[in-house]
């Protein structure tokens, strides 16, 4: 089961980076347009992406970044959001890589930021909403690329399991 983590960990990162070139090639405009996203914009989802992700590894770890806020925005430019981006990957890249089967088998409790009642839940549900999470969120990247009338992206999963591997 570690693998699966893993594995998805590494998709992240390479589905972050294709959604980030294509972020970085869209003008200001474009790239604060409210399309009618839930977070209005790509900017906006691409923002709460990192800000979950970071909730997430604060619950995980205990350390690193974490916001009172599901919609903050903690990030002025592309450039700011993209270099927190990369660092949240490679934190959960080592997060997972370190994980263990006692580990994931295990309880994690933390107190969620819209609601001040504790949660309980098993690590193994916890991992698995994190990145259905992501997934859900780059949809609607997706979405908001294509109202902007750019090309689609290849990002699915099967897409990252086919890649060339370096051995």
């Amino acid at each position: 089961m570690i693998d699966h983590w893993t594995m998805f960990a590494g998709y992240n990162q390479w589905a972050n980076a294709l959604l980030y070139k294509a972020a970085g090639e869209l003008s200001e405009k474009e790239l604060n347009r409210d399309t009618g996203a839930f977070f209005h914009s790509l900017f906006g989802t691409l923002t709460h992406l990192v800000v979950a992700d970071q909730i997430w590894l604060y619950r995980l770890t205990g350390t690193g970044p974490s916001h009172a806020q599901l919609a903050a925005r903690p990030f002025a430019t592309l450039s700011e959001l993209h270099a927190a981006r990369k660092e949240t990957d490679q934190r959960l890249i080592d997060f997972c890589a370190a994980l263990t089967p006692e580990k994931t088998a295990g309880m994690l409790s933390y107190t969620r930021v819209s609601a001040p009642e504790p949660v309980h839940q098993p690590m193994g549900e916890a991992l698995a909403h994190m990145f259905n999470h992501q997934t859900h969120h780059r949809g609607q990247a997706h979405m908001i690329l294509t109202v902007l009338g750019k090309p689609s992206l290849e990002m699915d999963l099967i897409f990252y399991q086919r890649r060339p591997r370096q051995a």
